[in-house]
């Protein structure tokens, strides 16, 4: 059996949090045949998965919510971006909701047009589907 012989700081664990949503989210959209690109470096750009079918891309920014509360207000990080849809996942749910940037500087998570998933591949894609 492996052993884990790193401790990771407490900074440290909570980027490989969030980035394993990143990585989920990518395996999901690949899993329905959408090609997927990965920025080496998302500096600035909001962009943490591309995605393109034969004549479209998509820029997705994917957000880790440390709540299990969904009647929380989320702020617009991308407020002078250009991005397509910003797929939120909860860390402590087994939830998630798709959304289209919003323009306000905050929204809540449960708004009209916020399409919630189960964090399952087949919920997320019919999901994902609906926006």
């Amino acid at each position: 059996m492996p052993i884990k012989n790193v401790n990771r700081t407490e900074p440290a664990l909570n980027h490989y949090k969030h980035i394993s949503y990143e990585t989920l989210a990518a395996s999901w959209l690949t899993e329905d045949g959408w090609e997927v690109f990965m920025p080496l470096v998302d500096h600035d750009k909001k962009t943490d998965l591309l995605i393109a079918d034969d004549t479209s891309f998509y820029r997705i920014q994917v957000k880790a919510l440390n709540s299990m509360d969904e009647d929380i207000d989320v702020e617009n990080k991308w407020q002078d971006k250009i991005i397509d849809y910003v797929i939120y996942f909860s860390m402590q749910g087994s939830w998630g909701y798709i959304v289209k940037p919003f323009t306000t500087n905050k929204a809540k998570l449960q708004s009209k047009g916020h399409i919630r998933f189960h964090q399952h591949p087949s919920n997320f894609l019919k999901a994902f589907k609906r926006i």
